[in-house]
């Protein structure tokens, strides 16, 4: 194989990053002939399309190992221009991770938050389902990811977190007004519950497991926020699965309930990123690792 051309890389990147012709050319002031020529070039070299043309453009298998590639090259690269230069002002280094909604609104920020005080960081979080962040990895979006997937990527590394113990929850009111009788099978089939998104199959999961109702069977808002399950708990309006890091002052002043305390739902986290990491990634993943298993519970 050839060696790799990083000007042509750069504009198979520019192009995924705008999801636009014109405007990655514009980026990269060229013309926009230019970076199609750029592409064209580069898909010769490997014989293959390594862009689907779309809406969304998407890159093919190929193209996302090209992207991965160079991104983490890139990386390494900023890394190193503020190890050889330290004494002049470093531009923000841009920093990419997939993460769940739940890590996000409970342990994850507060992980980071000492090294986006000290460093030029500037954060892009690309918030998924904890069963699909990974893809970002895999597409080369993201340096690392909160996955619940324990086997690691080719060029990648992993380490497990911890357990994030999901309850089903409900203030008193809506207790009393749809269970009591308790968790009965025809109460469930009437009591509203919540789903992140139309992907998202936990409460479906989790229904189906323990008391045999199948989707559909019940009805379930979408709403695609960790923060707004537990507003929607809290004002009665649905029961919930909340991850118990979440709700524990709640909990506690019992204000929510935890409605099948000997059903929990379990979920195992864990941090994948790239092998070739060094410096600012390097000292993220450390936060991550460190935090990440003081919250979370140890298996």
């Amino acid at each position: 194989m050839k060696a790799l051309d990083y000007k042509l890389l750069l504009a198979l990147d520019a192009v995924m990053q705008e999801q636009n012709f014109e405007r990655a050319a514009q980026r990269l002031h060229i013309t926009q002939s230019a970076i199609s020529q750029r592409i064209k070039q580069l898909e010769q070299q490997f014989a293959e399309p390594l862009i689907i043309r779309g809406q969304p453009l998407q890159a093919t298998a190929l193209g996302q190992k090209l992207l991965a590639h160079y991104r983490q090259v890139r990386q390494l690269e900023l890394e190193l221009a503020g190890e050889l230069s330290p004494a002049e002002p470093q531009a923000p280094i841009r920093v990419s991770i997939a993460v769940n909604a739940d890590s996000l609104a409970t342990w994850f920020l507060p992980a980071l938050a000492p090294l986006l005080e000290q460093h030029p960081i500037e954060l892009n979080l690309l918030v998924d389902d904890e069963s699909r962040t990974l893809d970002r990895v895999r597409e080369g979006q993201a340096f690392g990811a909160v996955s619940l997937h324990g086997q690691p990527l080719a060029g990648c590394c992993v380490d497990e977190l911890g357990e994030m113990r999901y309850l089903l929850t409900a203030n008193p009111a809506f207790v009393e007004r749809h269970f009591p009788q308790g968790l009965t099978l025809a109460a469930l089939a009437k009591a509203p519950a919540v789903a992140f998104d139309q992907r998202d199959d936990m409460h479906v999961s989790y229904m189906a497991r323990h008391f045999g109702l199948e989707p559909g069977g019940y009805p379930c808002h979408t709403v695609r926020s960790s923060e707004a399950f537990v507003a929607m708990a809290e004002q009665g309006l649905a029961c919930c699965l909340i991850p118990e890091l979440q709700i524990r002052r709640q909990l506690a002043e019992g204000s929510l309930l935890d409605l099948n305390p000997e059903q929990h739902l379990i979920e195992r986290l864990y941090w994948h990123r790239w092998v070739l990491e060094r410096g600012l990634h390097k000292q993220i993943s450390q936060r991550l690792i460190e935090q990440g298993r003081r919250a979370l519970q140890r298996p």
